[in-house]
């Protein structure tokens, strides 16, 4: 038979006793060379209980129910329930106490104790007769075994002659003895000798298969463990060519540490974590090569929180809608040794930089923040808020609103880093200056760890605060070029150059952001003004430098120095203009005003909402009424003319005017 019959092959050692359809297998008994089955023959009720009636007359004797009719009387009696009426009288008639108490002791049952006793009695004369039985039967078979030779095989003794002739002192040769019959034992069915050999190939293979099994098992797992040591010495030199620290694990939990014992480590440790951290998050940043068979991968983090640090900056515009910005995530190859330990570190510093987050929310002095287990939210500008949270990996791989990242967030969660980078710096340095090493230069008056938010706060406040001002300045830009009046912006929030950023945020002393903006009108006047984080506004005039507290104040002094400078420019054409006839023109507060002989010219700016500019002429002279005649500039109605061409060309026709 192939290995796939044997497979297939199922033995049982109960008997079937039911075929598929319920009905009951009758035994088989034997199967005739006409392959005729014998079966087992149905046994009938009636017919065995005439069989036992049968063994009772075999076995008693013809006359045993004339042996005790009286019992057999009561017997039937107590069978059928019934007792003849003549019987009935006659037993209750003879019926006397002396009859009543020999029944019913014939009838007592026996006690325990008395079943005992009898027990006791027969015993020792029942092993009695069985030796003596087995003594005899021992002397028949070693008699016959020993004349068995001698006689002839047709000479046999009946057990009635043998016993004479074993009781005479010496032995008689015309007295034959007993012949051996040997009988051999009948041979199996067909069926069932095919039964037993099937249920005993079965067995056997089966056993087989099991330790063929096992074998194999073992082998496999011993070339598992083979392979994975290989592999885990591999790993260890991957990471240590990496840079990674390699730190000999501890000794398992019960092993001698006594004097001579053995304390060498027999596997490492791999240490990713920062090498100024406290040792809290030091404990924290390690992992475990994995030997475990069951385990997937090569490393095992047993405190990976798997979660990541979002920072997003939420933004309400002056309808009420708010907008959310978030940080681009961080992506490592998880497939390789390094991309793993990266990813493990980079979800460690995170965890480190939001503890620190936490410790300083509640310190800040110009915003307020409300902190939880993994959120942040602080109230960082006017309309702005900047929120910190650690969210799980998984949540955050199905969030991808591409959309919605945006650069500066992006901005202030590497700066965190840099922070963090530097606050470790600055602990070194005060570890080394306790330990008798040169400090740093500028790190003497350094006293507490610099603040890891404090800054971050600061570049957001700096960056509204920038914003605003852009809005106000190019508000103004945008109303002198709708006059026609050339004018010229240029902004730079921040004047630093990368590599300076990056010292300001790398040294330990705090250094502030600033920028500067320059407003040119009509290629003549420039007003500059110089920023300074987190929201110092300084103007640079020719006269004065102010100092800007609030944008109202702004507005106001771009109102005026917008509106002075076009006075001025005016009053400079009708300089040159009126010469001739001797014109003497002036700037008054708000008013540009012409006089000659005979005639005065006022020019007044007026501004209107949404950084709107107006312009009037108002002329009074001998041609005009004594209410005087008054004249309005606006985009509308020239749209071709400029601010300046206009008030020309209202100079040269009120003189021409005065002139005739």
């Amino acid at each position: 038979m192939t290995d796939a019959s044997w497979n297939s092959v199922k033995f049982s050692l109960e008997r079937p006793y039911k075929d598929d359809n319920g009905d009951r297998i009758p035994i088989l008994y034997d199967i005739t060379s006409e392959g005729q089955l014998v079966h087992e023959p149905k046994e009938d009720p009636t017919q065995t209980l005439a069989e036992k009636l049968r063994r009772i007359f075999v076995e008693r004797g013809v006359d045993f129910f004339d042996q005790n009719p009286g019992e057999i009387s009561r017997t039937t009696t107590f069978v059928s329930g019934t007792v003849p009426a003549d019987q009935a009288d006659e037993g209750t008639l003879d019926s006397s106490p002396e009859s009543d108490s020999e029944d019913s002791e014939k009838n007592r049952y026996m006690t325990p104790e008395e079943l005992h006793q009898m027990r006791a009695e027969i015993l020792p004369q029942l092993f009695i007769a069985l030796g003596e039985m087995s003594h005899a039967r021992d002397l028949l078979s070693m008699i016959l075994s020993s004349q068995l030779g001698q006689q002839q095989s047709s000479n046999s003794l009946l057990p009635s002659q043998l016993i004479p002739a074993l009781a005479s002192s010496q032995p008689t040769t015309s007295v034959p003895l007993l012949s051996a019959t040997m009988i051999a034992k009948p041979p199996e069915i067909t069926s069932v000798r095919a039964f037993n050999a099937q249920l005993s190939v079965g067995g056997k293979d089966e056993a087989l298969r099991k330790a063929a099994s096992v074998f194999k098992q073992a082998a496999e797992r011993m070339e598992r463990g083979r392979l994975r040591s290989e592999q885990y010495w591999v790993d260890g030199l991957k990471i240590r060519r990496e840079n990674w620290g390699l730190i000999p694990a501890p000794l398992p939990y019960g092993s001698a540490t006594g004097k001579g014992a053995d304390k060498t480590s027999k596997d490492f440790l791999v240490s990713f974590g920062l090498e100024e951290s406290s040792p809290a998050f030091r404990r924290l940043a390690v992992g475990h090569m994995s030997t475990n068979e069951a385990s997937d991968s090569t490393l095992t983090f047993p405190n990976q929180r798997s979660t990541v640090l979002r920072v997003s900056l939420v933004s309400t515009d002056s309808n009420g809608q708010k907008t959310r910005k978030f940080n681009t995530p961080s992506v490592f190859e998880e497939d390789t040794l390094d991309g793993r330990l990266r990813g493990a570190q980079r979800e460690m510093i995170e965890y480190e930089v939001f503890s620190l987050l936490v410790q300083e929310a509640g310190k800040l002095p110009s915003a307020s923040a409300r902190v939880s287990e993994r959120l942040i939210i602080i109230d960082a500008a006017d309309n702005t808020e900047l929120v910190f949270e650690l969210v799980e990996k998984d949540i955050m791989a199905a969030e991808s609103p591409d959309e919605l990242y945006d650069h500066n967030c992006d901005l202030i969660y590497y700066c965190l880093e840099v922070l963090l980078l530097r606050r470790h710096e600055y602990l070194k340095t005060k570890r080394l200056g306790a330990s008798g090493v040169q400090r740093l230069p500028g790190s003497q008056g350094v006293s507490t760890p610099p603040p890891i938010l404090h800054p971050i706060i600061d570049i957001i406040q700096y960056q509204v605060f920038c914003s605003k001002v852009r809005t106000e300045l190019e508000g103004m830009t945008g109303a002198l070029q709708a006059f026609k009046v050339p004018t010229t912006l240029r902004f730079d929030a921040v004047a630093e150059t990368a590599t300076e950023l990056v010292h300001m945020l790398s040294d330990g002393e705090r250094t502030l952001i600033g920028g500067e903006a320059n407003l040119r009108i009509n290629n003549r006047y420039t007003i500059r003004f110089s920023f300074l984080s987190p929201s110092t506004l300084t103007v640079h005039l020719s006269q004065a430098t102010l100092l800007i507290s609030s944008i109202p104040q702004l507005s106001q002094l771009l109102a005026d120095e917008v509106e002075r400078c076009l006075l001025h420019r005016i009053r400079d054409i009708g300089t040159r203009i009126s010469e001739p006839i001797g014109g003497t023109w002036f700037v008054d507060l708000n008013r540009c005003i012409g006089r000659w002989d005979g005639g005065v010219l006022n020019f007044q700016i007026v501004h209107g909402p949404n950084y709107s500019l107006d312009c009037s002429a108002f002329q009074l002279d001998r041609t005009t009424a004594k209410q005087g005649d008054t004249q309005h500039f606006s985009k509308r109605a020239h749209p071709t003319l400029t601010l300046l061409t206009w008030a020309e060309h209202i100079i040269h026709a009120t003189l021409l005017r005065a002139d005739s």
